[in-house]
């Protein structure tokens, strides 16, 4: 059991247990140790998004990390990809990115990316937490042997490059008006210059952060301003990010909220029909539509599901060879160019496609009639609500009542104290009377 890491890195209130300046040094000190090893000057990158607290971690990460020796190079707001993208490229040991993503400001959180800029595995997790809870004291680096900081220039332009690089040479984004909504995060200043500089006529929303606004009413998350944007200006598309820009939603020309089962779809068969896929499929969760899956399965393409998160998505990418995967939730997951989500790449890659059939967005961009799915959350307290006995008969009388038409998803979130119930099928009034008595049982076992 892990006490401290969810499925994306450690993740809480700021200022509250465990989400402290007190923890972050601790963090510090215990995974720059752990990625310790030989005389060489060991470097770790840390990036940021725009929240408050953000400035109270970073300093407590760097007090950490210089405290065992290692050198710290701070990126500053920056993507969570470009964190990922910067480790490789800056030849660090490590690479942490200080960020809640999708979250409000008052949440905040720390993951971690290996050299090889992947996300670190669960049992690398569990030696952190195991040095976390052990003194450190004695493992500090000499006086002589401290770490130095510093913040590197140039780190917007390496990424914006490294995005746009992403697409042919001779591919230009002009003549589309391009509204983009940065969600006041990480890729404010990084996402509209990308665009812009690609020839797209971008109109930005998001963008101005002041520590307290990230996901406010604005990004991935809340895509209704965006819609009424596009509406306004007439633009082609409207993409938002989250907080942290590892995930993309698309608006289309109509205003309607386009979501990442349909980018998937949209990537899938345009990679198919260009010969890159390296595998006959593509991989998501147990959350993704089963309209993608029919979809897929018209094309000749596998479904591969995994557990929720997209660093589980990854981690089968990688182990079976698959260079497309996902979340519905807008992680895209692209192997060829980057080691985790890139809502940025992502929404690039959908940008050419539109180019490329010359077709409006909506056309484009849908590409199967969804199955009736619906999700409802329920938040709990403490305890399992999940191993009761009531909620247990419950789950087992849903999945009898879908039968073979449809699926059944009960899960814990990973970063909220929440129990997330989904059920998805041909009959929408059976899905929404299951959803909802399950709820309903839960939270009875939940108070």
């Amino acid at each position: 059991m892990r006490k401290f890491f969810g499925t994306d890195g450690i993740r809480g209130r700021a200022n509250t247990p465990p989400m402290t300046a007190e923890l972050a040094l601790k963090v510090g000190m215990a995974a720059g140790l752990s990625f310790k090893n030989g005389g060489h000057r060991h470097r770790v990158v840390i990036g940021k998004d725009t929240r408050l607290s953000g400035y109270m971690l970073e300093n407590a990460l760097v007090a950490g990390f210089t405290s065992v020796g290692m050198d710290v190079f701070l990126l500053g707001p920056m993507p969570t990809p470009s964190v990922a993208m910067l480790t490789r490229s800056l030849r660090a040991d490590l690479g942490v990115m200080i960020s809640a993503s999708h979250n409000p400001f008052y949440d905040n959180g720390i993951k971690f990316f290996g050299p090889d800029g992947f996300k670190l595995s669960d049992a690398i997790e569990l030696e952190i937490e195991s040095l976390l809870e052990s003194d450190l004291a004695p493992r500090l680096a000499a006086s002589q042997e401290l770490g130095r900081a510093k913040r590197i220039e140039g780190a917007q332009q390496r990424y914006i490059e490294f995005a746009k690089r992403t697409l042919p040479r001779e591919m230009s984004l002009e003549g589309l008006r391009v509204v983009l909504d940065c969600a006041n995060g990480a890729a404010y200043k990084v996402a509209p210059e990308a665009l812009w500089e690609l020839g797209a006529d971008v109109v930005t929303m998001g963008v101005t952060p002041d520590g307290f606004n990230i996901n406010k009413d604005c990004g991935s998350t809340a895509p209704e301003a965006l819609s009424r944007k596009v509406h306004e200006v007439r633009a082609d598309i409207g993409i938002a990010l989250d907080g942290d820009a590892d995930r993309v939603i698309i608006v289309d020309e109509n205003g309607q909220v386009i979501d990442g089962d349909q980018l998937m779809a949209v990537v899938a068969q345009s990679w198919q029909s260009a010969g890159r896929l390296s595998q006959p499929g593509i991989v998501a969760t147990v959350m993704s539509n089963l309209g993608l899956e029919r979809y897929l399965g018209d094309l000749g393409l596998s479904l591969a599901r995994t557990k929720v998160g997209d660093r589980y998505v990854v981690e089968h990418m990688r182990s079976h060879g698959f260079n497309v995967g996902g979340e519905q939730s807008g992680h895209i997951v692209l192997s060829d160019f980057a080691t985790t989500g890139d809502g940025l790449i992502a929404a690039l890659q959908v940008l050419a496609c539109v180019k490329d059939q010359n077709r409006p967005v909506s056309e484009v961009c849908r590409r199967f009639d969804p199955v009736p799915q619906l999700l409802k959350n329920v938040r709990y307290a403490g305890g399992s609500p999940l191993e009761t006995q009531p909620v247990k008969e419950a789950i087992r009388e849903g999945e009898d009542r879908l039968g073979t038409s449809g699926r059944l998803v009960i899960r814990a979130s990973g970063t909220e104290p929440l129990i997330r119930v989904m059920a998805e099928g041909d009959d929408e009034t059976l899905v929404h009377k299951v959803v909802n008595d399950i709820a309903e049982v839960v939270a009875r076992s939940a108070a």
